[in-house]
């Protein structure tokens, strides 16, 4: 990194952080208590700072990691500056464990940038930056960062094993992969995530060698045509099933199974992915959450997903290729049809923000859920579109690990839509310093509303004397 760079950096990260810690006081003295998930996660944590760690709130469905960095980083806290437990162990002072970890974020947001880019000359230091603060102050995550949730430990967690599988430290990222499996237990498909990327690199070598040999110019890893895809899906199953291949991949991606392979283990004896209560928990093929997802990322990448010449390029797409468009739309509207789901929180918790899209948008009119079938197919084009700079493998990958993440949810909750996003967000080629200034600024409008209503629009729930607050 350059002086200036550095500078720059040190600038973003520090002015991001004292933001944050104004933010964080602010809430703190509106919103002492727990609030919502708080109500589990903060007793739970301060049972754990009195060291009864077999002590377990059976409403508790996610492993104790929050818990057991908390009390690494509270307690020798507590030592150092002569704290008493009531003090370490607040509420507030738990929630200061998020806005650490929303730090570490920031910082291993930018290596990603750096690394993923790194080959793209054209991206300045200040674009860079630029991005990184942007993703840094991407509305779902960083409204989680000033409550006792796991989202931001789990995103820290699972952004580092994602930067050292890059730098091809697998061991260490399995080990952070473990880390982020004992804050959320879905993080083990980033982990299959991680092993993919190495899978990924050695077929697109494969994939090109071939082509060398065959001196055949016409296909790319990156066309797209019906032809090309059928012919790399044969040699998909042919390099996969030779036994050569496979030694090589397992070789090299040997950590990452290991960790599998612990998943499994605890899915068998724990009797299902949820510890604790499992009643509204229970997973199912719930397809149209992958449409949420894609509508969820044209809002909140608009500037890169939503411009005319994207809607021009989708139209004229759609003109070339009616038949198989008509084939995308048949199955889409029969994939709601019958694998459409309504969690019973959706319907009755109305602080969440799903709540009322929900009930303005999907429950305006039967037929509304049918309606949007185009929307999806253009959100789904204009999303893959965006990622043609990466070779078919990665994309293939990456589609399989966001199925595995989004469809087999219950309950539409745009937290479990972060990490899916931030990697897109990662991958995506840079854009233009317009675009990118364009996002930061939607951003902060969406995140100075949503502090607003959380803070200032607080309602009661008849025969309840508690406040309530709107939130993500």
């Amino acid at each position: 990194m350059e002086r200036s760079g550095l500078y720059g950096f040190s600038a973003a990260m520090s002015g991001s952080f004292l933001l944050s810690c104004l933010l964080f006081a602010a809430i703190n003295r509106r919103q002492r208590g727990p609030y919502m998930d708080e109500v589990f996660h903060v007793p739970q944590a301060q049972a754990y700072c009195h060291g009864r760690f077999l002590q377990w709130d059976p409403m508790i469905t996610t492993l104790p990691g929050l818990y057991l960095v908390s009390v690494g980083v509270v307690k020798p806290a507590a030592w150092i500056f002569g704290w008493t437990e009531s003090v370490v162990c607040s509420a507030g002072m738990l929630r200061f464990i998020n806005l650490l970890f929303s730090a570490g974020n920031f910082y291993l947001l930018y290596l990603l940038l750096f690394k993923i880019h790194q080959k793209n000359k054209a991206v300045s230091g200040f674009q860079r930056i630029l991005s990184t603060l942007t993703l840094a102050m991407f509305p779902t995550l960083y409204f989680f960062t000033f409550l006792y949730y796991t989202d931001p430990g789990s995103v820290f967690f699972t952004l580092f094993a994602y930067l050292m599988c890059l730098y091809g430290n697998h061991k260490t990222s399995a080990l952070l992969g473990f880390c982020g499996f004992m804050f959320r237990q879905t993080n083990i498909v980033w982990t299959v995530f991680c092993a993919g990327n190495v899978v990924a690199e050695k077929l697109n070598e494969a994939w090109k060698t071939e082509l060398q040999k065959k001196k055949d110019e016409k296909i790319s890893s990156r066309k797209r045509s019906f032809s090309d895809l059928i012919r790399i899906l044969q040699f998909l199953i042919d390099y996969l099933i030779s036994p050569k291949n496979l030694v090589t991949l397992t070789a090299l991606t040997w950590p990452y199974i290991i960790l599998v392979t612990v998943f499994f283990v605890f899915v068998f004896i724990n009797g299902g992915i949820v510890v604790g209560d499992r009643s509204s928990h229970e997973a199912c093929l719930h397809f149209p959450q992958l449409f949420y997802f894609l509508s969820f990322t044209v809002i909140f990448s608009f500037p890169h997903l939503l411009t005319p010449t994207k809607i021009r390029k989708f139209l004229l797409s759609l003109r070339k290729h009616p038949v198989q468009y008509s084939l995308i739309a048949i199955i889409s509207l029969f994939l709601i049809w019958k694998f459409t789901y309504v969690h019973k929180y959706l319907l009755a918790d109305n602080r969440h923000y799903t709540f009322y899209v929900w009930r303005k948008v999907f429950q305006r009119h039967e037929l509304v859920k049918y309606v949007l079938v185009l929307v999806y197919i253009f959100a789904g084009w204009s999303f893959a579109d965006t990622l043609k700079s990466k070779s078919i493998f990665w994309i293939l990958m990456y589609f399989v690990c966001l199925l595995a993440v989004t469809v087999p949810q219950k309950l539409l909750e745009f937290r479990y839509f972060i990490l899916p996003f931030l990697i897109y967000r990662l991958n995506i080629p840079f854009p233009s310093l317009y675009k990118q200034l364009l996002e930061l600024a939607f951003y902060i409008v969406v995140n100075t509303v949503t502090f607003y209503l959380f803070l200032n629009r607080t309602f009661q729930w008849p025969n309840s004397d508690e406040i309530q607050r709107f939130m993500w």
